[in-house]
Parts: C-alpha cells; structure tokens; sequence
C-alpha cells in the first residue's frame, strides 16, 4: 500500500484522465420531473435529451468526455446510477430521458447540492485533470441550472456552447431568454447542435 497510510507520508498515485479539450456536460437529464413547472417542461426536456443523444453520438465517436451533474434531491445518502435506474423505469418523460442518454462506462458523474454544476462539487478539479476548455452544456433548465452553471464556467474561463436544441425550459421564450443572456454576458455560442 503506498502514500501515508503505508506510513511513507507520500502521496496517493493518482492516475492520469485521457484529455479531453472538449467536455460534454449534462446537467439535470436524469429527472423524475415530480416538481412544480415538469408538466410544461416535459416535451421540450424530451425533444431536447433526443438532439443531446444525437450530439453525444457524434462526440463519442471523436473522443470527448462526458460528465453528468444531477440534483441529489437533498438526499445525502444519494447514488446517481440508483436515481438513473429508478428514473429509467418510470414511465412518460421521466424514462424517456433517461433511456434516451443512458450513461456509459467511460462517463463520469457528479451529485449537486444546488443550481450550478459547480457550487461545492469537485467538478472544476475533474474538468482540470481533463485538460479541458470547452464546456458543451446539454440539460434542464437553461434559465435555471444551465444558466447558473454557464456563469460559473464563464467565470472560471471555460468557453461554452449550449446548443438551443439541447436545453429546455418551461416555454420556448423563457428557453431564449436565458440563452441570449448567455451569449450577450458571457459569450456562449448558442447554434444548435446541427449546423
């Protein structure tokens, strides 16, 4: 055993992450979608985790990574594959979106305590040890988490694309809103996913 518990008061080896410029985020895509605002969110959440899909193929195929930052629902004792699973059996919506970007092995994932991807996660070191500069930014909601987590990227000097046919919002303006909020402040790209 090495590092200090071997008592050589080293270092634990930490292995190298296979960089990835470009990192695929999807915020909120696994969702039971039982809070206030679901039903009018719903087809446009559908429709957008479908273009994601679509985009994740292509990504996959050039070797970007892919992270998932989900809500832990205020469940401290939460596990992501268990909330994918249960969500993946439900029916309406809340299954589809999650058959439709069903995580891979080579995915990574991170639980979120609040709207951005990045408050109190470790999802800024992860994005480091990627070597990443890109942040493609995929989910629900883009005048909620998306946007929070647009900010924060923003802020910590990532560029950002959030394609307009992989967020979703209540309705297409609120969608628009936030998306044109991002390109005027923090010089997202917003082009859809197919150009």
């Amino acid at each position: 055993m090495r590092g200090a518990a071997a008592g050589g008061g080293g270092r634990i080896a930490v292995p190298a992450l296979e960089p990835s410029p470009t990192v695929l985020l999807l915020v909120d895509y696994v969702n039971p979608l039982d809070f206030r605002g679901a039903e009018a969110l719903a087809p446009a959440a559908v429709a957008a985790a479908r273009a994601t899909a679509a985009l994740r193929r292509q990504l996959h195929a050039a070797g970007t990574q892919v992270v998932y930052a989900n809500d832990n629902y205020g469940v401290w004792r939460s596990d992501f594959h268990a909330l994918w699973q249960r969500c993946r059996g439900m029916p309406g919506p809340p299954g589809e979106l999650a058959r439709a970007l069903a995580p891979h092995k080579s995915d990574f994932t991170i639980l979120k305590p609040r709207h951005s991807a990045f408050y109190e996660t470790p999802l800024d070191l992860l994005l480091r040890q990627l070597r990443c500069k890109k942040l493609i930014l995929a989910g629900l909601a883009a005048d909620s988490c998306v946007l929070a987590t647009a900010m924060d990227a923003y802020l910590r000097g990532y560029a950002v694309w959030a394609p307009v046919d992989c967020v979703a919002s209540e309705s297409e303006q609120v969608r628009d809103q936030a998306l044109a909020l991002m390109k005027r402040v923090l010089k997202a790209d917003i082009r859809p996913s197919r150009r």
